[in-house]
């Protein structure tokens, strides 16, 4: 199923300000929001989608990367930008990033009428910082689409306490100032009567325990310096500069919180002859003018390997010959391009005695002389034929 478009799902226009698209993610999470919905599946779907969508939007990068690319842009099996889509959010990730939306510290605007606790499930979850990397990449990767294999230096849950940061499981306290909620809460007398309000604990972080004797190895944070070995998807057609992502491969987050995402930031390998135009590939071809004027087969380099092409006798400099379907698959589409080789007839700068004397014999022929006819055209005119 096609996934909707993000703008279409919050309601705005394609230039709404980061306000507008604020507001309108706040009334779509407050109508399907899980507490004012019990036990309705389809209104938490459209919660989650609504979060998807305003994570993207929300985000000036994703958001630019989004309008450009729409959601290619960030997609494949490298990731994509809400994480693998809106049924791939959950509650507690939604909560933890955008609890300013709801005006608090990551918990429900229904809490104080429902009953819930501030940190969904009675813990705050930390959230390891995300991890950007570089992947240099030929015009033939780019053009077939490529899976990558690296190893990655950074942040990894701690091996002796398996992230915990205790040095064992008896090293544990429930907090005393939340009794284990993670959250405390104030209630406040107005002239509308009690407030309640909810806040993060500020004893224990929002984690609902406390540590009484931390790991010796991370002494308590979870977390240790090593590598991972990760196998990236990249699809065909992307582009130079474009930023893929991939959910939960980044830094590992304090005493088993949620993971950050890898940033992958593709950079494209200039190639020795071919160059990249969009999805059309172009390729410079010099020939002899003895090659032009009788005609001649030539081998040039296309991606996919060599190809022969004809020369028709006659062929006049500047000519722009079309290879359909050699060019670059589109990233949004099942559109391919095509390779572009211009023809350059290539004028000796210097001559032999005898070579002059040929060509002198030759200059006043009449076949010699420019004569060009309606089916010659100019550069302009057979660059506009090419590119409409």
């Amino acid at each position: 199923m096609a996934k909707r478009d993000y703008y279409d799902i919050l309601g705005v226009s394609r230039n709404a300000d980061a306000d507008e698209i604020k507001k309108a993610y706040r009334k779509m999470a407050i109508k399907f929001h899980p507490d004012k919905n019990p036990g309705d599946k389809a209104a938490e779907d459209k919660f989650k989608e609504a979060a998807e969508a305003y994570e993207v939007l929300s985000s000036p990068e994703k958001k630019q990367r989004y309008d450009q690319f729409g959601h290619a842009g960030g997609a494949s099996s490298a990731g994509g930008y809400g994480g693998g889509g809106a049924g791939g959010m959950n509650m507690e990730d939604i909560f933890s990033q955008f609890g300013d939306v709801f005006g608090g510290g990551g918990g429900s605007p229904f809490d104080s009428f429902f009953g819930g606790g501030g940190q969904r499930g009675g813990r705050r979850m930390q959230k390891g910082s995300n991890l950007r990397i570089k992947v240099k990449l030929t015009l033939e990767e780019i053009s077939n689409g490529v899976e990558k294999t690296i190893k990655v230096t950074k942040m990894v849950g701690c091996k002796t306490c398996g992230g915990s940061g205790a040095k064992d499981k008896s090293a544990f306290n429930t907090c005393g100032t939340c009794g284990g909620q993670g959250s405390v809460r104030r209630v406040q007398n107005t002239i509308l009567g009690q407030m309640q309000t909810t806040t993060t604990c500020p004893t224990c972080q929002g984690e609902g325990q406390t540590i009484t004797n931390k790991c010796t190895t991370c002494h308590g944070e979870g977390v240790e310096r090593g590598e991972e070995t990760i196998s990236i998807n990249i699809p065909a057609g992307v582009v130079d500069g474009m930023q893929l992502s991939m959910t939960g491969k980044g830094n590992a987050a304090p005493r088993g919180g949620i993971p950050g995402d890898l940033l992958i930031l593709i950079e494209e390998v200039e190639h020795k002859a071919l160059k990249r135009d969009g999805i059309n590939i172009i390729f410079d071809l010099y020939i002899s003018f003895m090659d032009a004027a009788l005609g001649t087969s030539v081998e040039i380099p296309t991606i996919d390997g060599k190809a022969r092409i004809k020369i028709e006798p006659g062929t006049q400099g500047g000519r722009i010959l079309r290879l359909k379907g050699k060019g670059i698959k589109d990233i949004n589409s099942y559109q391919k391009g095509d390779q572009l080789v211009h023809v350059n007839i290539w004028t000796p700068k210097t001559l032999s005695r005898e070579e002059r004397i040929i060509l002198e014999k030759l200059q006043d022929s009449q076949n010699f002389k420019p004569n060009p006819d309606k089916n010659d055209k100019g550069f302009f005119e057979r660059m506009k034929e090419y590119f409409e």
